[in-house]
């Protein structure tokens, strides 16, 4: 990925905080078929391994976890908000015109080495830690326990479980850093006019870096 320094973010816990709010990632093999690319709701786990591990599952028919062989290098995609940007919305632009359109986003790439994990037990509690993250804002809360337990294991028996270990995290946070503060503030102001207001709230988050 191309890396400009004033986008680079190497600081972990934004990195981490991207991934878990946003952790539908996109997991790219290389096999003997070429390249391949899975969409997949992550689990991360910082606390194992030196930069952490990530945890997910297939469908058994997905040829993905046959396909991939132990320790095969990969790459998983993780992207926050992102949208277009337009000279328009600079004050610079109405003095000189020196500006040109553009496309702001946040994005993390974790590079590791995958692990097939064929074992009911690795995807049951994957599942149900899955389940309790992602059913925790809900007024009432599903667990598995609420459907019938030999649906349950017919569903474990359907997926198959795979295991990253992170070797590398690589954030790119593209927010405009690279403006004049009146320009970005310009930027953020006809975001939100415009109801984007995730990505303006990430665009005044992000330290202005010198051009």
């Amino acid at each position: 990925m191309y890396l400009p320094s004033h986008f680079a973010v190497t600081e972990s816990e934004a990195l981490h905080e991207l991934m878990r709010a946003h952790p539908l990632g996109a997991l790219i093999t290389c096999g003997e078929l070429g390249l391949d690319a899975n969409h997949l709701p992550f689990e991360f786990d910082a606390g194992e391994g030196e930069h952490g591990v990530l945890r997910a599952h297939v469908a058994r028919n997905n040829p993905l976890w046959q396909e991939v062989k132990e320790g095969d290098e990969v790459l998983v995609i993780f992207k926050a908000v992102d949208g277009y940007v337009s000279p328009s919305w600079y004050p610079s632009k109405q003095a000189h015109h020196q500006q040109v359109p553009t496309w702001n986003y946040a994005v993390v790439h974790a590079h590791g080495r995958i692990r097939v994990r064929d074992d009911a037990r690795f995807v049951r509690r994957l599942l149900a830690s899955l389940t309790r993250v992602h059913e925790a804002a809900e007024p009432a809360p599903w667990k598995m326990a609420d459907a019938p337990r030999d649906y349950i294991e017919a569903m474990v028996q359907a997926v198959v479980g795979i295991e990253i270990e992170v070797s590398q995290l690589v954030g790119k946070f593209k927010l405009s850093q690279n403006k004049e503060e009146g320009d970005r503030l310009g930027a953020v102001d006809a975001l939100q006019a415009k109801g984007q207001t995730a990505l303006a709230a990430a665009m005044q988050q992000s330290p202005l870096s010198p051009r």
